[in-house]
């Protein structure tokens, strides 16, 4: 959670007090420190001595606490989108 917050606290940064020549160097400097982040936490998670018998026995967990919010997120996008988003009328 400490991750996410510092994270979060440097969009906010990077939004209000960076000036705008800058934005094309923030967001390239942001995906490179994300990178290094789900990097890292690979190799932390690599390291573990029981890392595949904790991924078989979370697996099926795992894959419907994936699954379920990716299925809501596109019939919510479908939807919103449907109800929104007009067809543009061709002259």
């Amino acid at each position: 959670m400490l991750v996410e917050i510092i994270m979060f606290v440097g969009v906010l940064i990077g939004y209000f007090f960076s000036p705008k020549k800058f934005a094309g160097f923030n967001a390239r400097l942001q995906m490179v420190c994300t990178a290094v982040l789900i990097f890292s936490m690979g190799v932390s998670l690599g390291s573990r001595e029981s890392f595949f018998a904790e991924l078989a026995e979370l697996g099926f967990e795992s894959a419907i606490f994936s699954i379920v919010p990716v299925i809501f997120s596109v019939i919510a996008v479908f939807l919103l989108t449907k109800r929104f988003m007009k067809p543009k009328k061709e002259d």
